[in-house]
């Protein structure tokens, strides 16, 4: 698997040099755990069900900083790098905030770097070594929330960017004409760094560069149909099987896309949910025969 390298970036945050940080405690085991990733890991991204927020004002770091964390760390990344950059996103419903201890000892804040009400900390060069992880609440108290790692980023590949060939980044599966239950519901993260008009000028929205779910589908007498459910406004972007490409936004109402396809055809389906401005955001890729 290839994956695109910056060129050149500046973190979507600023890093914090000499400050001393006494109310977090690196040496805490992580709220919600750890892991050791390795440059080129799959799949991408890697998301961690957290719940953001705390008792600790995360200016206590640095000027810069925003919002309510906890003592310890919410989770601890292990990184081997590579030649690829190193992202950390937040995504949510409530207005979050990011605080990372970086492998060089450094601290680095951030707040509504990834768009909307989410926070990105972007590593052009990772080091290895090991990140702690404080997802904040910018107004204070606690709300669900999701930390996304990723490599990913924008660049060549097939499709304006889009790599066809990468795995899907929340599964596939294999559905026959009939199947059951009926409607098939993806739990996703929307967003990315890609423009999705590069694919055509109709479509809408910031996708990443490999599909979010792959469906190998059998047709027989049923339409197929693909939509997103959110309370963000979301985007799809769909590969069919006959290799073209299909867009929309906001055709099933609200916030919500929709691609229909009457007459399917046998084949792999690579779909791709997006952020109309931005982001990240959780949603739901839906699958249906039913009209």
């Amino acid at each position: 698997m290839i994956k695109t390298v910056f060129a050149a970036v500046t973190l979507a945050s600023f890093a914090i040099g000499a400050s001393s940080a006494s109310a977090q405690d690196l040496s805490l085991p992580a709220n919600f755990g750890e892991i050791t990733l390795d440059a080129g890991f799959t799949p991408d991204p890697y998301i961690v069900d957290v719940t953001a927020g705390g008792s600790i004002d995360a200016s206590d770091v640095g000027n810069g900083c925003r919002g309510m964390i906890s003592r310890a760390p919410d989770f601890q990344l292990t990184y081997n790098a590579g030649s690829f950059p190193l992202t950390f996103q937040t995504t949510s419903n409530t207005d979050t905030t990011l605080v990372i201890n970086g492998a060089n000892g450094q601290w680095y804040c951030d707040d509504d770097g990834a768009g909307n009400l989410n926070a990105q900390v972007m590593f052009a060069n990772p080091q290895s070594g090991t990140y702690d992880v404080w997802v904040g609440t910018f107004s204070g108290g606690t709300a669900s929330a999701r930390l996304v790692i990723t490599e990913l980023t924008a660049g060549g590949g097939g499709g304006g960017g889009l790599d066809l060939s990468l795995p899907a980044n929340f599964g596939e599966v294999a559905l026959d004409a009939g199947f059951t239950p009926d409607p098939y519901v993806v739990d996703v993260v929307a967003g990315g760094t890609i423009e999705a008009n590069t694919v055509g000028d109709g479509c809408r929205g910031m996708v990443s560069r490999a599909p979010d779910f792959q469906l190998t589908y059998r047709a027989g007498s049923f339409p197929l149909v693909f939509r997103t459910r959110s309370g963000t406004d979301t985007t799809l972007v769909v590969n069919g099987a006959d290799g073209q490409w299909y867009c929309d936004d906001d055709t099933a109402g609200s916030l919500n896309a929709q691609v229909f396809f009457s007459n399917p055809q046998s084949g792999t389906y690579d779909v791709w949910i997006g952020t109309f401005s931005g982001g990240t955001a959780e949603a739901d890729l839906i699958i249906t025969e039913l009209p």
